[in-house]
């Protein structure tokens, strides 16, 4: 194999592997919470990062608020968000947190608020896990 060839071998693999690795750190995640409390209550939601401050959302009984945001070079992105409804107003949860669902839900982060708690979606096995138990 001449010098050219090794370079050019080199160059690809090389551009393989880049690629790779910004295609990992900077990919983009979809984020959404989904209100199932039922009987017509509403949820107050604020969301933010460190970086970025998505506001107060009232999201009605069986909507959702949802937002996109690509995750940072030292894997580090952190979504939280403080809600409550009626007289309930002191909950506070991670949506995102790149330590915990890099691997759980990937690119797709879904929540699901109900009476009991807060189940998250996991991407790899399909199935709704029970992450956050309201306290009594």
């Amino acid at each position: 194999m001449d010098a050219l060839t090794k370079f050019k071998s080199g160059s690809i693999i090389f551009f393989l592997l880049a690629g790779s690795f910004f295609a990992l750190v900077f990919s983009e995640v979809h984020v959404s919470v989904k209100n199932r409390l039922g009987s017509g209550k509403n949820v107050t939601l604020h969301c933010q990062s460190k970086d970025d401050d998505l506001g107060e959302q009232t999201v009605a009984d069986g909507g959702q608020f949802e937002w996109d945001f690509n995750v940072n070079v030292w894997g580090t992105t952190l979504y939280y968000c403080d809600m409550g409804w009626g007289k309930s107003q002191d909950y506070h949860f991670d949506a995102y947190s790149h330590a915990r669902d890099s691997v759980r839900c990937n690119t797709q982060c879904l929540w699901l608020v109900s009476e009991e708690g807060m189940y998250g979606l996991n991407g790899q096995t399909g199935f709704w896990e029970y992450i956050y138990q309201w306290s009594s």
